[in-house]
């Protein structure tokens, strides 16, 4: 049992013993926070606190507990892949990608270590199987389905998995939680920041990693759309696809991020109307419902956790990769960001714009 010290985990524990399973809790530490001043504070599933959180309620539901240090992985893979991608103009996702190397790659390898048939977690997802094949299917509460962040899974971790909340609503689950005499973490609150991101202010996060960032990335121009200076950036690093906001340039007209590039060192501003796109290219596809699918295969896509689902034609176009083409322009979205395909509630297939 992954186990955050949140609700969410602790709730997934109580529901499994209630259905017999034999739980070994797992909480891995994934990086160390920093500590600047009192505006740095620790937070998420990473801190000493909700380790122990953790620990305590396995000893509570009778079940013994392991703390797994993942702290080289996770910086080595994640936080160096988050980095990397920044530095080339890419907007990553590192949910994604620490959902597959840290939590269904290192745990799930303890999990058999320790002899356990199943790695179960907290998330708002289901498992379907069909066909032969196992596949992600939306949780029942469409405000906290996490089934966007899951779709690098393999089929078989995906085989040794339980989610246990995928049917429930969060609402249901703080009601178990003080059902079961832990009120307190019934009303606990919840973080959907990136949790190794302080305040999640990524350009800060950068600078303390980087040094010489800003010489790396030093000042450019800002340019409109046909190319014409309008003024000076502060650095690549600070601007991100669709951003208004601190721009520090002032157009009479609101002005927004249309294009960030590295080769010149150049920011392009333009109009609202100019950041609408109707086509993409995505790479390093993961197949989930079918191992793959057809030319002009029809469904629906998200290309942001909280966004809408789009309707899109999609066809392979190689190895992992796969051309979309959207129904209606959509607002442009970044490279290094995920694009998670779904035929009604299942997950069919997830990529990386690029």
């Amino acid at each position: 049992m992954a186990m955050s010290g949140g609700i969410d985990s602790s709730v997934s524990a109580m529901l499994l013993i209630e259905q017999g399973y034999e739980l070994v809790g797992v909480t891995f530490r994934t990086f160390d926070s920093m500590k600047e001043s009192c505006l740095a504070r620790e937070k998420g599933c990473c801190t000493i606190d909700s380790i122990m959180e953790a620990r305590r309620l396995a000893q509570k539901l009778g079940f013994e507990h392991h703390i797994l240090d993942a702290r080289k992985e996770f910086h080595d893979i994640v936080i160096r892949n988050f980095i990397d991608e920044y530095m080339h103009c890419h907007t990553p996702n590192p949910c994604v990608l620490c959902n597959r190397v840290i939590k269904w790659g290192i745990l799930l390898d303890m999990a058999k270590s320790l002899k356990c048939d199943y790695l179960a977690t907290g998330h708002y997802a289901q498992i379907a199987d069909e066909n032969g094949r196992y596949f992600l299917r939306k949780g029942k509460d469409e405000r906290k389905d996490q089934s966007y962040f899951l779709w690098q899974i393999s089929q078989e971790a995906l085989q040794h998995t339980l989610i246990p909340l995928g049917g429930m609503a969060k609402d249901e689950v703080r009601t178990i939680a003080a059902e079961h005499g832990f009120v307190k973490l019934s009303q606990k609150k919840e973080s959907e920041e990136i949790c190794f991101v302080v305040d999640n202010n990524y350009r800060n996060f950068l600078e303390s990693q980087i040094p010489d960032i800003q010489t790396r990335m030093p000042k450019g121009n800002f340019v409109d759309i046909n190319g014409k200076i309008v003024g000076e950036h502060q650095g690549l690093y600070k601007y991100t696809i669709g951003q208004r906001k601190g721009l520090g340039i002032a157009l009479g007209v609101p002005a927004y991020v249309v294009d960030l590039i590295e080769k010149n060192n150049t920011v392009v501003i333009g109009y609202k109307s100019d950041l609408s796109m109707n086509r993409l290219h995505l790479h390093d596809v993961t197949y989930m419902k079918y191992e793959a699918i057809p030319p002009h295969f029809k469904a629906h896509c998200k290309v942001r956790y909280r966004g809408h689902l789009e309707e899109a034609e999609f066809t392979p176009c190689g190895t992992n990769e796969i051309d979309v083409q959207f129904q209606s322009p959509i607002e442009k979205v970044a490279l290094g960001q995920s694009v998670v395909i779904y035929e009604n509630d299942d997950v069919v297939c997830g990529g990386i714009v690029g």
